[in-house]
């Protein structure tokens, strides 16, 4: 419903608050796109992984936060077209992208962000790679990997970690990160270390920037929008809606 509801009245008020999660966040800031307006955001993080509050350096406690909503500063940001839906942050499939949406809520609300690290863990056994052709500006990646995302913010879910002097929240273009599977210790420590340092240019792990990217699988594969469901998909395009909304910060 926040979508809807950020749709109903973004017609009618000069601002829109927002207190929630980052999928709470998503569905009202796909509303004020819908709404075809330019009303300002305000966030109030109020969720477990609360990354597009990280990504923009928004206080985690209320009263700060409050205060940011009325003496911030608007600063204007990308979204992402998914299959027909908006997203805020990023769109992903493959490993632990089910953690966030499977995860029991009572669970996010006693242990926070172990939540996700605990369910990641418990999927690893299922880690399965795809087989998949990625269409992106200018180029083209096929292979078989175990994750992928299409990303607009330096973190997600704490599992990945995107160096802020390379991401531009309103460039209009993605951050495409794809990692294969590790095919021993070496290599899965190779993968760690590129995490750890924020290195994603070859090996296990590559990033392209790009303003729309097509994935095309040899079978249907499940996806997440901004921690939520983004059900099954054979091929998919997603592409850049550039500047869509304003947030205070």
């Amino acid at each position: 419903m926040p979508d809807e509801l950020a749709y109903k009245y973004a017609s009618e008020y000069e601002l829109v608050v927002c207190v929630g999660g980052d999928g709470t966040l998503s569905a009202v800031m796909s509303g004020l796109v819908k709404s075809g307006t330019s009303v300002p955001l305000g966030y109030i993080p109020a969720g477990t992984a609360n990354d597009i509050a990280t990504t923009l350096s928004l206080s985690k406690v209320p009263s700060e936060a409050v205060q940011t909503v009325i003496n911030g500063s608007l600063r204007e940001l990308d979204i992402g077209m998914f299959a027909e839906r908006y997203f805020t942050y990023i769109a992903a499939f493959g490993a632990f992208t089910g953690v966030a949406h499977s995860t029991p809520q009572n669970i996010k609300r006693s242990l926070g962000h172990l939540a996700y690290v605990i369910s990641g863990i418990a999927e690893v056994p299922a880690i399965k790679p795809r087989k998949l052709t990625l269409e992106y500006d200018g180029g083209v990646i096929s292979g078989e990997f175990i994750f992928g995302a299409v990303v607009n913010s330096t973190s997600v879910a704490g599992f990945l970690k995107l160096d802020p002097q390379k991401v531009d929240l309103a460039d209009g273009m993605f951050e495409i990160v794809l990692v294969r599977q590790p095919v021993d210790p070496a290599a899965f420590l190779d993968l760690l270390s590129s995490i750890a340092t924020k290195s994603y240019d070859g090996g296990n792990i590559q990033m392209v920037h790009a303003s729309r990217a097509k994935f095309t699988f040899e079978e249907e594969v499940a996806w997440t929008v901004d921690g939520e469901d983004g059900g099954l998909h054979k091929e998919v395009e997603i592409t850049n809606a550039h500047r869509a909304v304003s947030i205070l910060v």
